[in-house]
């Protein structure tokens, strides 16, 4: 462990000094890239700069225990201090687990009513309700580039971004299957209903990590029927773009012009297709990680939502809060950081 923290102290103190030459200043896009690195060393650096401090007093407050005058005083100081040690060897041990690639990113989430008809899509509603107030609680932006009303209210599907550093990393657990338990206002004779929503959620992918070549889309455009603000509709500006050799197809209809449409659909077909080749690449390797919280497959049940109960249950953790009706106002947080910590506490034991 101390070796790795050393060569990554070394890297980090490279790296700085690598941000400070004058040719390197002059290139923004290396300075950012630089920046960034730096940030993902920082904490690790810290609290190793940290542990080797509390290992040197450890030592000191050896050599006071020797002096009968300070050694009542040192003994409670070295208790102190090997707790202290214990602490941080813990959070090292985490840090130190490899991070998602991913994890900095924007996501794309794809919310669709799936079974149990106007119900399902008033739940996919609910759900777009609770991630979005999650994201603007985390300081995150979202914006729709896509959505089908359901006749009753809700969402029959609704695609939409959440772009802020380290969005992935919070919501990377959420793909599957979501089900709701309740009496729905469409259900005249009272009785409880179980319906589910489907959820995606995919990092944002940049150009230079998913090639797509023009000669292998087809784009066409048509009349907007979405709720992108006033004269939205008046002109043919939404955009679906079929990728012909794995026939995926995304609409993008928000957004006021053609150009903004063409621009978005690429960005969500090009995690889409990077989301089919991490798919396809775990099944070619049979080998799906047990650390991994889920599969990630729209089909996998991950969550009950019940109503009456006001409980919420993750499947894939059997963790369970009685604060429903705080979750679908956006309150994530102890579901959120229960996944990441199991997570963390699967790869630790080397469950890969």
């Amino acid at each position: 462990m101390l070796e790795r923290l050393e060569a990554i102290e070394s890297k980090y103190n490279e790296l700085n000094e690598e941000l400070t030459k004058p040719e390197v200043l002059s290139d923004i896009k290396k300075t950012t890239s630089l920046s960034k690195e730096i940030r993902d060393l920082e904490e690790t650096v810290n609290c190793y700069k940290q542990y080797k401090k509390v290992l040197t007093d450890i030592e000191d407050t050896k050599e006071m225990i020797k002096d009968p005058e300070m050694e009542e005083m040192a003994r409670e100081e070295l208790t102190s201090l090997e707790e202290e040690k214990i602490a941080l060897e813990e959070k090292i041990e985490i840090l130190l687990i490899p991070k998602d690639p991913n994890d900095s990113k924007d996501v794309i989430v794809e919310i669709r009513g799936a079974a149990g008809g106007d119900e399902a899509n008033i739940f996919a509603g609910d759900l777009f309700r609770m991630y979005t107030r999650y994201a603007e609680k985390q300081g995150f932006k979202y914006e729709v580039y896509n959505s089908v009303d359901g006749e009753a209210g809700g969402f029959s599907q609704i695609e939409f971004m959440i772009k802020g550093e380290g969005a992935y990393s919070k919501f990377k657990y959420e793909s599957g299957s979501h089900r709701v338990q309740r009496v729905p206002v469409t259900e005249s004779n009272g009785r409880l209903q179980t319906s589910t929503a489907t959820v995606l959620v995919m990092p944002e992918q940049e150009e230079v990590d998913i090639e797509i070549r023009p000669q292998d889309l087809r784009i066409d455009i048509y009349r907007s029927s979405g709720c992108g603000g006033q004269g939205v509709n008046t002109t043919d500006s939404a955009v679906r773009i079929t990728h012909l050799p794995t026939n995926t197809v995304v609409t993008c209809q928000n957004e006021r012009s053609q150009i903004q449409n063409k621009e978005q659909a690429m960005k969500v077909l090009r995690s889409r297709l990077y989301e089919l080749e991490v798919r396809k690449k775990e099944e070619e390797d049979g080998n799906m990680r047990k650390s991994k919280i889920g599969t990630g497959d729209r089909a996998e049940k991950i969550r009950t939502y019940n109503y009456p109960q006001n409980r919420v249950t993750d499947h894939r953790i059997g963790f369970t809060t009685k604060n429903l009706d705080r979750v679908m106002n956006g309150d994530l947080d102890d579901i959120i950081e229960a996944l990441i910590t199991e997570d963390q506490k699967r790869k630790l034991a080397g469950e890969e």
